[in-house]
């Protein structure tokens, strides 16, 4: 199981909307090979700061298969615009 981790920083008075967008676009990461879960968390001490996690089977069914597809392509045009900033997308593997 591979972790896809990023911090997400809002555009000023757009937070809702981003809340509402992820929701509605959630079925399109769901419904990819190797998609496990998504997990959304909302700073308290930071406005308009997300952490979004994502589990994947594999690094490739991220970075490959789901980068490489329409369908992210959907993804990004229902999201990106929200970014203040784009954000560094990470990848983590479990020791413990």
């Amino acid at each position: 199981m591979i972790l896809e981790a990023f911090i997400a920083h809002i555009q000023p008075g757009q937070e809702r909307d981003f809340e509402t967008a992820l929701g509605a676009a959630a079925p399109i990461i769901t419904s990819m090979k190797g998609f496990i879960s998504i997990e959304l968390q909302r700073c308290l001490e930071a406005t308009g700061q997300y952490l979004i996690l994502i589990q994947w089977e594999t690094l490739e069914d991220h970075t490959v298969g789901f980068r490489g597809s329409p369908q992210y392509q959907e993804w990004r045009a229902r999201l990106h615009h929200f970014y203040e900033l784009m954000p560094t997308v990470q990848h983590y593997e479990r020791l413990l």
